[in-house]
């Protein structure tokens, strides 16, 4: 920390001449090495300290600007070293101002009185009625706030978690007011009661008030250009441009929000992106996207969404107003001018074409179309399983992970097939032959859940089940075989024992974190007990994510002695290799339905509008120069390599034990 003394008489005398005043020139206070020579027209009231200004900033352009201060009225101000600050309207009053920031052309910026810079705000998600208010701080986790949403049956929990964040919110109280170190603040109205992290850049923004932009060096924080944010938590990473308002939101890392986006009483975790539409009290969980003019997400739950442009929901069914709310599971899709009538729940990978007013839950029926047919909703289950834009999306979550933060809030889980979408499927399964059972093998149209399924879509969505059923424990089995070698049955099954009991039962999808249901119990009788802090928390939602095969191999190992009808102290080669051979049998099936999928990308029809003014062999050419061949396109290559590699794969592994088939108990 810099020692401070008090100016010299000669130092207040230059910055008189320079234009300088003060209420009371000593209560300002400067490091041993100032130098009064950068200083002009500047009024101290208060408590001021000053650092040293001896840099030349390089600006954009080739211009270039001595760090100092110009034009400014500060109160009860400590600025640090190389600081830039000039033309400043009104004042800055109670902050302190790190080491080489940048502050040009604003109007105002304060504290008044004291302040928690948007911690502890409470945030009516998912009810605009209330009755689910979430309190923000910085650092709320995807997890956290889904079990803060939707756990008000266990009132205690709820409790004990919102005194922790109270308590974290009164830890940040403060009169006082940082902007970090290298921030840029150029061209903005005012800021009023805000924090800002280091390396944050703020230009043209209209009006910050009561909240924390948690940039760091790794991730910086970019505010832009009309841009208007009152009640609010900004974590790393996060960019807001383009006129967007932001009130009572909570924005999660590597968020984009732009292009005059209004987002008001939500939650958005990391890589949501939300651009020209609206949001109102949604909650949106990791890679949750809205990219298109007069498309409204309200009093929902999504994570891993897509809307389509002019998707809607209806949160105003009855007269008692806006109470009603409404939960896309992960990885579902919306078409463009599709609707939903809250309440209804929509199954995890499902696209949702049309419009619904039926209150449909087709949480049991996951990787499914629900489509409108007059004024019916009709389910096509699994069929999204062989869509190659499902593929193509569970492919580019990772890739677009906009999280440069080492320190990650949502631990995030990308897998398509896991105990937790299996598990529906296994329901899935159970449900749609109990309708067969009930209603007739030969019925046209069953019903279930408010949504209408016909006889052919309901037979092909339990095969398609199968398949995935079948892919993802042959997946986890020869995962769990293909590291090591072995010379016996007995070593075999010695490495196909779980090395923990944790796994068995329902598994649940915390916005991103999939784990078992009952280890997430575990914790949560924990937070009860007030045995568990806001940071211990984080960690165990991080050992959990850093748990998850090892509790997959134990939910996937329960179903494989269920389907081999014995334990894995009696399971043989033989049982082993007709399940590697069932799997390569699925893989192989799942990727030629995705290849015909992607086929269609290349039909004519795809290719109507190409070579307008040609014949039929200018239109292919026109095509192939803009979207090439089905043959060189590299998602169809990845396809087709990735059934040689898997059947590879299959016929390694089971060469493998075959060596040592002899010692079959």
């Amino acid at each position: 920390m810099s020692e401070y003394r008090h100016l010299t008489e000669k130092e207040i005398a230059t910055l008189s001449v320079f234009g300088c005043s003060a209420e009371k020139w000593q209560q300002v206070e400067v490091v041993e090495n100032f130098s009064p020579d950068f200083i002009t027209n500047v009024h101290f009231s208060g408590n001021i300290k000053l650092g040293i200004f001896n840099k030349v900033i390089d600006l954009a352009g080739g211009l270039k600007k001595h760090t100092g201060l110009n034009n400014c009225c500060l109160h009860n101000c400590s600025i640090g070293n190389n600081v830039f600050i000039d033309k400043i309207d009104n004042y800055i009053a109670n902050y302190t101002i790190d080491d080489d920031s940048y502050i040009e052309n604003v109007n105002l910026i304060l504290v008044d009185g004291e302040s928690t810079f948007g911690n502890g705000v409470k945030v009516p998600v998912m009810n605009e009625g209330g009755g689910r208010e979430i309190p923000i701080f910085d650092d709320l986790s995807a997890p956290l706030a889904y079990i803060l949403t939707l756990y008000r049956h266990r009132p205690l929990l709820i409790q004990n978690l919102q005194k922790q964040i109270d308590d974290y919110a009164r830890a940040q109280l403060s009169s006082t007011g940082y902007i970090g170190k290298n921030v840029r603040i150029v061209n903005c109205g005012s800021l009023k009661n805000v924090r800002v992290g280091d390396c944050a850049v703020i230009e043209g923004a209209s009006l910050l008030e009561n909240g924390s932009i948690n940039s760091n060096q790794f991730a910086p924080v970019i505010i832009g250009s009309g841009v208007k944010c009152n009640d609010f938590i900004l974590c790393s990473g996060v960019s807001v441009t383009d006129s967007t308002l932001v009130s009572r939101c909570f924005i999660g890392q590597g968020c984009i929000l732009g292009k005059h986006y209004s987002a008001l009483d939500s939650l958005f975790f990391s890589n949501c992106q939300g651009m020209h539409g609206e949001a109102t009290a949604i909650f949106a969980g990791p890679y949750t996207v809205s990219h298109h003019k007069s498309t409204l997400l309200i009093a929902g739950m999504f994570s891993f969404l897509n809307a389509g442009s002019g998707s809607n929901q209806s949160n105003h069914m009855y007269k008692l107003g806006p109470i009603h709310q409404g939960l896309c599971e992960r990885g579902s899709k919306t078409t463009s001018d599709s609707y939903l009538l809250w309440p209804a729940k929509i199954g995890a990978f499902t696209l949702v074409m049309g419009r619904h007013y039926k209150h449909s839950d087709t949480s049991d029926l996951p990787f499914s179309y629900l489509i409108e047919n007059a004024t019916d909703s009709f389910l096509v289950p699994g069929v999204n399983l062989r869509s190659v834009g499902t593929i193509r999306d569970a492919q580019k979550w990772p890739k677009r992970d906009n999280r440069k933060d080492p320190y990650k809030l949502d631990p995030i889980n990308f897998n398509l097939l896991s105990p937790y979408t299996i598990s529906k499927m296994l329901k899935g399964i159970e449900v749609l032959k109990n309708l067969q059972k009930i209603a007739g093998e030969t019925t046209d149209v069953y019903s279930f859940q408010n949504c209408s399924i016909k006889n052919s879509s309901l037979n092909k969505g339990i095969d398609l089940y199968n398949i995935a059923v079948n892919k993802f424990l042959g997946n986890s089995l020869i995962s769990r075989l293909k590291e090591g070698t072995f010379k016996n049955i007995e070593e075999v099954r010695a490495r196909l024992k779980p090395g923990t009991d944790k796994g068995l039962g329902e598994w649940i999808d915390l916005s991103g974190l999939i784990a078992p249901k009952n280890v997430i119990d575990n914790l949560l009788c924990d937070i009860e007990k007030n045995n568990c802090e806001l940071k211990q928390i984080h960690q165990e939602f991080e050992a959990m994510h850093n748990q998850y095969y090892n509790y997959e191999w134990t939910w996937a190992l329960s179903k494989l002695e269920q389907y081999w009808r014995k334990s894995v102290d009696e399971v043989n080669y033989e049982d082993i290799f007709n399940l590697i051979e069932l799997w390569k049998e699925s893989v192989v099936k799942l990727d030629k339905l995705i290849y015909a999928d992607a086929k269609k990308e290349f039909d004519l029809n795809a290719k109507t509008g190409f070579g307008v003014d040609g014949d039929e062999a200018q239109k292919h050419q026109d095509f192939e120069s803009v979207r090439g061949s089905f043959e060189s396109n590299p998602f169809v290559l990845e396809v087709l390599n990735h059934i040689k590699k898997k059947t590879e794969l299959g016929n390694e592994i089971i060469s493998k034990l075959s060596m040592n088939e002899h010692t079959i108990a």
